[in-house]
Order: C-alpha cells, then structure tokens, then sequence
C-alpha cells in the first residue's frame, strides 16, 4: 500500500491524497481547489503552485473512488474537473456532503464560465481564449457518481475495504474518514481527519475520536495556537456592533464563506436579538450561495447539536428574525453600496478575493466609519490575508484603495480547532499510530504543530511534500 500527496502539502488549500492499493486499487481523498491567491503562488517548500488546478498528480482515469471529507470548496473544488477528466467511479460522502455540493460546485463552475467568458471578451488580438476549469454540465455529471451515508456507518468501498464517517464537527456533513483496509492477511487502520472542528460551537455537534488507527493524515490549520474562548467572543462581537454601527454609525461588513460560518455569525445574531442584545440595524446576508445553504442547513437537523434542538423550542427558526434580509438579486446588492444608513453586510467569499464581498470591499474600505471584521482563515495572497497583516492600501477590482475602515479580526470564529482541541481528538491515537503526516497548513505552523504532537506523545509526525510517495508496511 501507498500513500502519495496530491495537494495541500504545506499549503491550506487543495487537498488531494492518493491511497493505492498492492492490487492497483486507487483511493483519492478529497479532490480540492487551490485558493492561494496569486496563480504564482508558491508552496510551502517553495514550489510554484501555478496550473495547480489543471494539472494531476495522477491519471483521472485510474482513480477507481473519491471519498470526501467535506463540501468546503478546497476539498471538493476539483471534483468536476476530475469527472470531466476521465474519473467515471463513484464519489463517496454524508449526506449533507453531497447536498451542500450540489450547490456549491454549481455555483463554482458558473463562476468559472463566468470568468473565462469575461476574460474572451476582453482578451487581446494574439491572446489565447481561456477554458473554464469545468461547467456546469460536468457538475451534473458529478453529482450522479455521488453515494452518501450516515456517519458511525460502515460501507464497503472495495471487497477488502470499507470506511466510516464520522463528526468532524467543522461544517454541516463535515466528517473524519477512517479506512479499514485487509491486505495479505493483516488488516490496517488508515485515517484521514479531514478539517477538524471545535468543541462547544454553535450549531454542529462536538468533533468526535476517531477509532484507533495505525496511519493518520491530519490537518495542521491552527497548530500554533490557542483560540479565544466562546464568552469572551460574544462579548467583543456585541461591541464591534455597537461601536461601529452605534458610535460611528457605519456599517459593519463581515466577509464569511457562505457555509457554515454564515449561518453561524446569522444563528449568533438571532439569539442576540431574541435576547435584546442587538441594536436596531438592519442586517443583510448578501449571497444567494450562503441563501441555498441555509437552506442545506434547515433540512439537515441531524447535524444539530442539542443547544440548536432546544433553541428551536423557543424559536423554530434560528436563521430568521425581524431586520434580517436575504439578499439574492444584484439589483439588491447594488443597493446596498449606496446606503449611508448603518447596517451589518454578511457577504462571501471570506477570504474576499471572490464574489460580492470585493464590490463591499471596493465601495466601503476608504470610510473611517465602517469596518471590516475578519472571521476566518486567509490565505496570504488574498485581499483578507492583506489586511490581517496590515496592509494600507489594496488593489480591488482594478482600484488602488486606501485602508481607512477599521479591520477587526476575531479567530475565535474559525471552524477549524486549535491546537489543544485537535490534540483532544487525537489523543487517543498515542499508542496505535505508527505514523502521522502534516497537511492543509503553512510550513511554519506544521512544524510546531509537529513538536506539540511528539511532545504528547506521538512517536513519528512528518511533514510530506507535494507529490511525495511514502510506502507502508
């Protein structure tokens, strides 16, 4: 059996893992997009990552099953391209995996069409026409290769393997993939954490254990770092509302991926205003996107964590009050660059280097009155991960625009566990596992991530690069 590194090896993005088999059988993990930014980004090793998204590791045509963590587009981001590619075997995932890629790979691929239509339109004379990465007919075709299953379900994937979901407690459907796999009389226990999420978060369920493995790839996002801590979130997020919609009279623009953090910052204000908490603002999620997944959300409550199921004894809808308006037309989110009255704009993409959010960034950053609040990961080349840092002045949608808005950043939003929370889930891995490899995070947090993990007792953590090939016992 070997394992070879296909994506987000010493990056966030694009995570691809290839399992194949001592007969031939070829298992990918998760098929993502890159997102760094720049398309000549560079890895963490240094390699280019231009024409990632183009280009395999792999024949498509050999992959004999995908098997999907979650519906995070830098995790299912290539799915279609591999359908489109020559990949014709089935496409395994939970059900609300499957649902929110219905949606989300949708909406990818007009994107794609889009800019590959703008960008003919505009080319020059001796300029090559460029092709969308997929369409959306390669979507449709993707999505019927799709089975899905509960978590704590084991299901047969080869005759001589089968796998389990279980909560990962990231997004809606997230889950840890664990592989049971029998070989030459012996049986190993491969898994895969996918995105590992955070206890006691709004919404989802707790991240759970995963069984104990002899090989695990795990994820390294926050594996330098402690979050803040849930009381002390609500408090400040109750004070950037009120300072800057209240005291400034501005508006506050939270950029947030349209799955998961969206309808958790939405959840979050409902309660506030149930309470009395909130100021009279009117608040806009402005995202057809995040509008469709909500609704993924509403028709999976199986996801829900017990809080949300009492909640909505009080309240049957936790992403609806009064002053919340979904927007859905562009006519409607025109309007809302124009308006001087003070609001809360909840808009995709959160890294900002895509969708609405970057005419709310063009139209809102140079007013000392509003401000940006920042709620997740960014990847360092985008317009967010500029400002994390501190830029003064970006460069937006053709438009050199000076920094005056206030930025706020509060990770303790972030989806992703930090790491003592991942080391929770893990901890009961110490004695089983033989070897664990580092992906989805920058060199500089693996390698402490990797220290913290030898110092808990793990006893071989390395780092794979992209397209590196490890065989196993």
């Amino acid at each position: 059996m070997k394992i070879k590194f296909c994506g987000a090896a010493r990056e966030v993005t694009g995570s691809a893992h290839l399992i194949t088999l001592n007969d031939g059988f070829k298992i990918l993990l998760d098929c993502g997009l890159y997102q760094g930014g720049d398309d000549d980004g560079q890895a963490g090793d240094g390699k280019s990552m231009a024409g990632f998204n183009e280009k395999w590791l792999f024949d498509p045509k050999e992959i004999d099953c995908l098997v999907l963590s979650h519906a995070h587009i830098d995790h299912t981001g290539r799915v279609p391209k591999l359908v489109a590619d020559g990949f014709g075997g089935k496409i395994f995932s939970t059900h609300a995996t499957r649902d929110l890629c219905a949606i989300m790979l949708l909406d990818s691929a007009k994107i794609q069409e889009g800019d590959a239509a703008y960008h003919n339109k505009k080319k020059g004379f001796n300029e090559p026409e460029r092709q969308p990465l997929y369409t959306m007919e390669n979507v449709s075709q993707a999505m019927r290769q799709f089975a899905s299953y509960n978590y704590e379900q084991w299901f047969h994937i080869h005759p001589d393997v089968r796998v389990m979901y279980r909560d990962a407690g990231h997004i809606l459907g997230s889950a840890s993939v664990t592989l049971e796999i029998k070989e030459n009389g012996k049986t190993t226990r491969f898994g895969f954490t996918g995105d590992i999420g955070r206890p006691n978060r709004p919404i989802l369920g707790d991240p759970l254990p995963m069984p104990e493995l002899d090989y695990l790839i795990c994820e390294s996002t926050y594996g330098d770092r402690d979050h803040e801590t849930a009381p002390n979130e609500v408090e400040r997020f109750v004070e950037i509302v009120n300072h800057t919609c209240v005291e400034k009279k501005g508006k506050l623009i939270i950029p947030a991926f349209s799955v998961g953090r969206t309808q958790e910052i939405v959840y979050m204000l409902d309660k506030l205003q149930h309470a009395g908490r909130l100021p009279k603002v009117s608040v806009y999620v402005d995202s057809p996107m995040a509008i469709n997944a909500t609704q993924v959300f509403e028709n999976h409550p199986e996801c829900f964590d017990e809080e949300v199921h009492r909640y909505m004894i009080e309240d049957e809808n936790p992403f609806g009050f009064n002053d919340l308006y979904y927007i859905r037309s562009s006519e409607g989110s025109i309007k809302l660059n124009s308006t001087n009255k003070p609001c809360i704009i909840i808009s995709a993409s959160g890294m900002m280097n895509a969708g609405r959010i970057r005419h709310h960034l063009l139209h809102n950053i140079e007013n000392h009155r509003n401000t940006f609040l920042i709620v997740g990961y960014c990847a360092p080349n985008t317009p967010g991960g500029l400002l994390r840092d501190g830029a003064k002045s970006l460069y937006v949608l053709g438009h050199n625009k000076q920094v005056l808005a206030d930025i706020e950043v509060m990770d303790s939003f972030s989806a992703h566990g930090d790491r003592n929370e991942m080391l929770d889930m893990l901890s009961n891995q110490t004695k089983s596992c033989k070897k664990v490899w580092l992906v989805h995070g920058t060199i500089d947090r693996q390698e402490k991530w990797r220290d913290y993990l030898l110092e808990h007792g793990f006893k071989d953590v390395g780092i794979p690069q992209l397209g590196e090939e490890f065989n196993l016992d």
